[in-house]
C-alpha cells in the first residue's frame, strides 16, 4: 500500500506475548516458498450459505467489529495454500447448489432458503419459504440449515493489501476443485486499489462483499482508523474489471444513518443501479457496546430513501434487531417480493 502512495491501515494485532504488530508481519508468512495465514475457523456458514474462511489479522480495526477476538488479536492455526485448496475440494463433494458468476454473493442466498429447517424438522415449510429447493439440498451446518452453494469465501479479517496471497489461494483452489468453486472476498475495500485487482483478477478471484462502512470520511476513521478513499474508488474498479459484487452498508446510530445512506446508494446507482445492497442493522459490539440498536422505523426510512435513489435490489439485514411484531416482520419480508 505505501508503494502506491497509499497510508498503512489500522492494521496493529495483539499477539500472543502481548505486543502489537502489523498484521502480515505476524498472520501472513512464507513457509517452504508457498503462502500460510493464520485462520481462525472454517465452515460453512449462514446466512449466506458458502463455505467460509476466517482470518486472523486485518487492516482495519472497527469500533463495531464482530471478531475481534481474531481479527485483531493472533488467533487461530497457520493453514497454507495447499491445505486450503484440499479443504476447497473436501468441501465441493458437499455442495448441493451450482451457483453462475453473477450470484457469487451473500445477497443472493436469500433468493433461496429462509433458513428455518422448518422442511426437515417438520416436514412443512415456512410461509417465508422461496420454494426454489428441495429437502435434499438443505443441510445441517454449524451455524443451521440451509443448502451448501459452490462458494468458497474469505471473511474476517482482511489483508487485501497482500493480494498475492489471495491470488495464489484462489489459483490453487480452482485447480484443486477443477474450476467448479467460485472464490469471494469479503472485504472493507482499502486494499481494492486498480493495481491489487489486477492481481486478484488474474489469480482467480471471482468476487467481492464490499462492506462500505461510511461515507462520511471523518466518520469512516472515527470507525475504523483509516480513510475511506480507496473504497469509495473499489466499486467503480471492480465493477470495470468484471467481478461480481454486492454491496454492505449497516445503520449504526450516531454514526452511519440515512443522510449517508442516500449518499452510499446514489454512489452504487452511479455506477449500476442493479448491483444487490444490504443494509444491516447494528447491534452492539466490541467498542459499540453501549451504542442503541436502529429502529423499525429508522431502517425503513433508510430502505425508503435508497430505493428513491434508483437501486433495484435493496434488502434490509439482520432482521431480528429492528423487527420485533409479526407485522413489522411480514412487512421486511415483504420487501423482498
Amino acid at each position: 500500500m505505501k508503494q502506491q502512495g497509499i497510508p498503512q491501515g489500522n492494521c496493529y494485532t495483539l499477539t500472543a506475548s502481548g505486543e502489537k504488530k502489523k498484521a502480515c508481519e505476524v498472520t501472513l508468512r512464507v513457509k517452504n516458498n508457498q503462502y500460510e495465514r493464520v485462520i481462525k475457523s472454517k465452515h460453512l456458514s449462514r446466512p449466506e450459505d458458502y463455505f467460509s474462511v476466517y482470518q486472523s489479522g486485518c487492516n482495519h480495526d472497527c469500533l463495531k467489529c464482530h471478531s475481534s477476538e481474531f481479527s485483531k488479536k493472533v488467533n487461530g492455526n497457520w493453514l497454507s495454500i495447499n491445505e486450503l485448496a484440499k479443504i476447497a475440494k473436501e468441501y465441493l463433494s458437499y455442495v448441493t447448489v451450482f451457483e453462475p458468476k453473477k450470484r457469487v454473493t451473500m445477497w443472493h442466498a436469500e433468493d433461496l432458503c429462509f433458513h428455518c429447517g422448518s422442511c426437515l424438522i417438520s416436514g412443512t415449510k415456512s410461509k417465508f419459504c422461496p420454494d426454489k429447493l428441495t429437502r435434499n439440498q438443505i443441510v445441517l451446518s454449524p451455524q443451521g440449515f440451509g443448502p451448501a452453494r459452490n462458494i468458497l469465501a474469505f471473511t474476517g479479517g482482511d489483508l487485501t493489501c497482500n493480494p498475492k496471497y489471495y491470488a495464489k489461494s484462489a489459483e490453487k483452489i480452482k485447480e484443486e476443485t477443477d474450476g467448479k468453486l467460485w472464490v469471494l472476498i469479503e472485504s472493507n475495500g482499502y486494499a481494492l486499489t486498480k493495481e491489487n485487482l489486477k492481481i486478484l483478477k488474474e489469480g482467480g478471484v471471482d468476487s467481492y462483499w464490499l462492506d462500505i462502512k461510511a461515507y462520511d470520511n471523518n466518520v469512516y476513521k472515527k470507525l475504523c482508523g483509516t480513510s475511506n478513499k480507496t473504497v469509495l474508488k473499489s466499486l467503480e474498479l471492480i465493477v470495470d474489471l468484471d467481478f461480481t459484487v454486492e454491496v454492505l452498508t449497516l445503520f449504526i446510530p450516531g454514526f452511519v444513518e440515512t443522510n449517508q445512506h442516500k449518499q452510499i446508494a446514489q454512489l452504487i446507482a452511479d455506477i449500476d443501479e442493479e448491483i444487490p445492497i444490504t443494509l444491516l442493522a447494528f447491534f452492539p459490539t466490541y467498542k459499540l457496546v453501549d451504542n442503541r440498536k436502529p429502529t423499525f422505523d429508522e431502517m425503513m426510512t433508510s430502505y425508503a430513501e435508497m430505493k428513491a435513489m434508483g437501486l433495484k435490489n435493496i434488502r434490509l439485514g439482520n432482521l431480528g434487531v429492528f423487527a420485533k411484531t409479526t407485522e413489522q416482520i411480514e412487512k421486511v419480508q415483504s420487501l423482498r417480493n
